[in-house]
C-alpha cells in the first residue's frame, strides 16, 4: 500500500534531522580522528523554531476530468479563454508547490463533485462499473487512482457523488487513500454521521510541537432533493451552518491550531430550490459569518473562480479567508499560512489565498501512464456508432428558438413516459419539458455516435412523469420565462444579451413540447406566457396533464413551482441519455420529420421575434 502522506512527512523530518546531525560532525571517520578534548564538547542543541509556514492546496468540482480532453468533441479541450482541464495538469502544479515549499509544508484538499460529469465518469459507473458486474470485481475508478497518486489529504462530498447511487459512492470511498468528509451527511435512522465529519492532519515541525490542522467537510443540503431517489430513507442532509457549529468547537477542543473547512457550497448565500428545503444551498459565506473558530474555507459547487475573499465573523470579528478554484481543474487554490509559536501553541499571524492556472504546465507523465488505458477505453466507447442522422441538428439557437434537436429529447421523454403510464393516466394529455443544456451540441448528418448524443444530454438524469393542472403548467412556464431579459416592443432583440436574466442559467431553463405557447419578452416577468393551447384549444386551469420531466427538476431542482410536490404518474432509473441512445439504435436513423414540431416562440407584444 502507498505510504500514508502524514507518515511520509514524519519520515522526511526525521531523515532531515538525522542527516543534519551527521553532516555537522563530518561523519564517523572524521569524528574518530579528532582530538579527545574536542570530542568531549557537546554540540549546542538546534534552536527551536518559533515561526513556520505551510500551505493548503485546493481543487473542486473536478467532475472526473482527468486529462485535458473533451470526450463530447473527441479532441483536446479548448475554450475561448485558453483554459485547460483535468487533474493531470493540476498535478504538475502541485508537484511544483511541494518542491518549492517542501513536502512537509503542504496539504492537499478537494471540495467535492469528483465522480460524475464526463463520459469517463459514466463509463466507470455504468458501462464497466467499479462495483463490478455478474460477480466479477470491478475496476478502480480513474479519479481514485489519480487522487491517490497526487496524495490528497481529504475531500468533501459533492452532491454529484450521489448521482449513481450510494453503492457506487461507497465503492469509490473504499478505493481512496484519503477520507471523504461530510459532517452534514447523516444516517437517516440514527442521525449519526454516515461519513467522517473531519480529519486532523499533523504538520511536523522539527524541534517544536506539531501544527495540528483540523479539516472539516460539509456537503450540499440539496442532495435531499436532487438525488431523492438515491438517498430518501437512507441519508439526511442538514444545513452547513448547523453542523459547523457542532464540529468546529470539537476540532478546537481536540487542540487544532488551524481549522480549515472544505465546503461543497457556494459563497453568496443563494438557493436555487426556493423554500423546498429549510437549509441554504450556497452557505459558505454564512458559515464564515456565523460560526466562530474557522480560519479558512475551500469553496465549491458553483463553478466560479474566486481567488481570495474575506468574510468577518460576526461573533469574534476575525477574518475568515475563502477561495474557490473554478471547476474541472481550471484552477488550483493556494492558501498560504504563517504561524508563530506562542505559549506552546501555534497561532496564525498571516494568511493569504490565490488561484493558479495550470494551462502553462504539462500533464503529469505518471498520471498519463497510470490512466492512459482507461482513457482509451472511454474514447473507444464514445466513438461507437449507434445509427445515422438525415441532417445536421444543432443546438446553437436552442435558447431562443424551437429547434429540432430539442424536439429529439422531448420525443424520447414523451414516448418513454407514455409506454409506462397506467391505463387511467394514459387517458390524460401528455407533454414534455426539457432544457438546452449545451449550446455547442451538434448531431451531424451521417453517422451518429454515443458522444454526439452525450454532448447534447450531458447530465445523468432519469425520467419522471408528474401531474400538473393547466394553472400550474402556466406558472411553471412563467417561471421558466424569467430566463429572458425584458425587451420592450420596438427595441432590437440581441441574442447575446437576451438570456440568463436573474442568474437563470441554460440548464435551468425548460421549454415544453405537446402544448403551444408564446413567450412575450416585452412583458414583465410573470405575464409573459400567451396563447397556451393543447391540440388547438386553450388550456384551462383545471385541466390535468402528465408532464415528462427529468428527476432533477421533478425533485425541486432550480426551484420550479408545483413540480416537486406533484403526483407521480411514472418514474424510471434509466438515464435519459441512454434512452436517447436506445431510440437511435432502435430506429437506425434519426430523422427530424419524425419529431420536429415548432410549438413555442418568442414575441414582442404579440409580434414574432424570429
Amino acid at each position: 500500500m502507498p505510504v500514508n502522506p502524514m507518515n511520509r512527512r514524519e519520515f522526511m523530518h526525521k531523515s532531515a534531522v538525522t542527516g543534519a546531525a551527521v553532516a555537522a560532525t563530518g561523519g564517523a571517520s572524521v569524528a574518530a580522528a579528532a582530538p579527545a578534548e574536542a570530542s568531549s564538547k557537546k554540540p549546542k542543541p538546534p534552536k527551536k523554531p518559533t515561526t513556520w509556514t505551510f500551505s493548503i492546496l485546493g481543487t473542486t468540482d473536478l467532475h472526473s476530468h482527468v486529462f485535458d480532453w473533451d470526450y463530447y468533441l473527441d479532441k483536446a479541450y479548448s475554450d475561448s479563454k485558453g483554459n485547460s482541464v483535468g487533474v493531470a495538469r493540476v498535478a504538475t502544479l502541485i508537484k511544483e508547490q511541494r518542491a518549492a515549499k517542501g513536502e512537509e509544508h503542504v496539504l492537499l484538499v478537494d471540495a467535492g463533485d469528483i465522480i460524475q460529469g464526463t463520459s469517463l465518469a459514466y463509463y466507470f459507473a455504468r458501462i464497466d462499473p467499479i462495483t463490478g458486474t455478474d460477480g466479477k470485481k470491478g475496476p478502480k475508478h480513474p479519479m481514485a487512482t489519480a487522487m491517490n497518486y497526487m496524495r490528497y489529504d481529504a475531500a468533501a462530498l459533492g452532491n454529484h457523488e450521489f448521482n449513481y447511487g450510494i453503492d457506487v459512492l461507497r465503492k469509490f470511498e473504499s478505493q481512496c487513500h484519503f477520507p471523504l468528509l461530510g459532517a452534514n451527511a447523516l444516517d437517516a435512522t440514527t442521525l449519526l454521521p454516515a461519513f467522517p465529519p473531519y480529519t486532523v492532519k499533523r504538520i511536523c515541525v522539527p524541534g517544536a510541537p506539531d501544527i495540528k490542522v483540523g479539516i472539516l467537510g460539509l456537503t450540499n443540503p440539496g442532495i435531499a432533493l436532487w438525488d431523492k431517489d438515491n438517498v430518501s430513507g437512507k441519508m439526511v442532509f442538514p444545513g452547513l451552518v448547523e453542523q459547523a457549529k457542532k464540529y468546529v468547537p470539537r476540532l478546537r477542543a481536540l487542540g487544532c491550531d488551524v481549522v480549515f473547512l472544505t465546503d461543497h457550497s457556494g459563497l453568496d448565500g443563494s438557493t436555487s430550490y426556493g423554500d423546498a428545503l429549510p437549509y441554504v444551498e450556497n452557505a459558505s459565506n454564512l458559515v464564515a459569518q456565523q460560526v466562530p473558530g474557522i480560519d479558512a474555507i475551500l469553496v465549491g459547487h458553483t463553478h466560479v473562480e474566486v481567488p481570495s475573499y474575506t468574510v468577518k465573523n460576526e461573533e469574534t470579528g476575525a477574518d475568515v479567508l475563502l477561495s474557490e478554484p473554478y471547476c474541472w481543474g481550471y484552477r488550483l487554490s493556494v492558501f498560504d499560512f504563517e504561524v508563530e509559536l506562542e505559549h506552546g501553541r501555534w497561532k496564525i499571524t498571516s494568511k493569504t489565498a490565490q488561484t493558479l492556472n495550470p494551462n502553462t504546465v504539462d500533464e503529469d507523465p505518471e498520471i498519463k501512464q497510470l490512466l492512459e488505458a482507461d482513457h482509451e477505453l472511454v474514447v473507444k466507447y464514445v466513438n461507437t456508432a449507434v445509427g445515422t442522422c438525415t441532417e445536421d441538428l444543432s443546438a446553437a439557437e436552442s435558447c431562443w428558438k424551437d429547434v429540432p434537436i430539442m424536439d429529439f429529447i422531448q420525443q424520447v421523454q414523451t414516448e418513454t413516459v407514455k409506454a409506462g403510464l397506467s391505463t387511467a393516466d394514459a387517458a390524460l394529455p401528455l407533454i414534455s419539458v426539457a432544457a438546452p443544456f449545451s449550446r455547442t451540441a451538434d448531431i451531424p448528418k451521417g453517422s451518429v455516435t454515443i458522444k454526439d448524443i452525450a454532448g447534447l444530454y450531458i447530465y445523468d438524469n432519469t425520467l419522471y412523469g408528474k401531474k400538473l393542472t393547466g394553472a400550474q403548467l402556466k406558472d411553471y412556464l412563467e417561471y421558466a420565462a424569467k430566463y429572458y431579459y425584458q425587451v420592450p416592443s420596438g427595441t432590437t432583440v440581441d441574442t447575446a444579451t437576451l438570456t440568463n436574466a436573474n442568474s437563470f442559467w441554460d440548464y435551468m431553463y425548460d421549454v415544453a413540447a405537446g402544448v403551444s405557447y408564446d413567450i412575450d419578452i416585452a412583458q414583465a416577468e410573470g405575464s409573459r406566457i400567451k396563447n397556451l393551447t393543447y391540440n388547438g384549444t386553450s388550456v384551462t386551469d383545471d385541466q390535468v396533464f402528465v408532464v415528462a420531466v427529468n428527476n432533477y427538476r421533478a425533485n425541486g431542482g432550480s426551484g420550479y413551482p408545483h413540480i416537486a410536490t406533484a403526483e407521480i404518474a411514472y418514474s424510471s432509473t434509466n438515464e435519459i441519455r441512454q434512452l436517447m441512445i436506445d431510440y437511435v439504435t432502435a430506429k437506425g436513423a434519426l430523422d427530424p420529420a419524425d419529431f420536429a414540431v415548432s410549438n413555442w416562440r418568442l414575441t414582442q407584444d404579440g409580434t414574432p421575434v424570429f
